[in-house]
């Protein structure tokens, strides 16, 4: 006989997994998860804060440089190269 019982794996187990987790347990799991956090102190939040607005404004300069720069390029070649 082959291992086709392991593969398939038993019905007691397959019933323990198929089971929910009740709203009480679920909450109790939930806030025991919560205080594993390692919150930040809010001088790295206005660090964090500080870092992410810089890195976002930088890109928004470089996205929208960009943009006005491939526009005036299409003008310029639909336009037929002269410059009115």
């Amino acid at each position: 006989m082959s291992d086709s019982k392991a593969v398939r794996g038993n019905r007691n187990e397959r019933r323990d997994a198929d089971k929910r987790t009740s709203l009480p347990t679920f909450y109790r799991q939930v806030v025991a998860e919560l205080r594993k956090v390692v919150w930040p102190t809010q001088e790295q939040l206005i660090t964090y804060f500080l870092v992410v607005m810089t890195f976002v404004l930088v890109m928004i300069a470089i996205v929208a440089s960009l943009d006005l720069a491939f526009g005036k390029l299409v003008f310029w070649v639909f336009s037929g190269g002269s410059t009115q």
